[in-house]
């Protein structure tokens, strides 16, 4: 009957390597993988360890990395190019820079006034927490 199922079953579905490995590199998980497969993501580790791999989280492991860099390098590539977005973002993330915030407590008349608290839509247990958390700070 071919290389099916002996008793006629459906047919053996052969994983490409080259594909799975490119499908790795942009992070797909092994469910997406096995529907492009047209298969489980059990049957997909099994072909895997048959192909001497130790299953799917190991390929994975293996080869999602490079698809990590590859990513990395055209972040920095962006960069280098003058993308202020990618700028930005890399200064965040690599160098721990971040937004300043100025906050204006000037009042018209120039003085520096905290802006008041509406505290008439909260409801009533809120007000009275609040309340007894103000009286335990008073009272340090």
């Amino acid at each position: 009957m071919g290389k099916g199922d002996p008793e006629g079953g459906r047919p053996r579905v052969e994983i490409d390597i080259d594909q799975l490995r490119n499908m790795v590199r942009i992070q797909c998980t092994a469910e997406e993988c096995a529907s492009v497969f047209e298969c489980s993501a059990d049957t997909l580790d099994r072909r895997l360890k048959e192909a001497g791999f130790d299953g799917f989280a190991d390929f994975y492991k293996k080869y999602s990395g490079e698809g990590k860099a590859s990513l990395r390098r055209a972040q920095w590539k962006a960069a280098q190019d003058g993308n202020p977005t990618m700028l930005v973002w890399l200064g965040k993330q690599m160098l721990g820079q971040r937004d300043k915030q100025d906050v204006d407590h000037t009042s018209s008349d120039g003085t520096m006034t905290p802006k008041p608290l509406d505290l008439s839509k909260l409801p009533p247990e809120a007000l009275k927490a609040l309340v007894e958390a103000a009286d335990d700070h008073v009272d340090d």
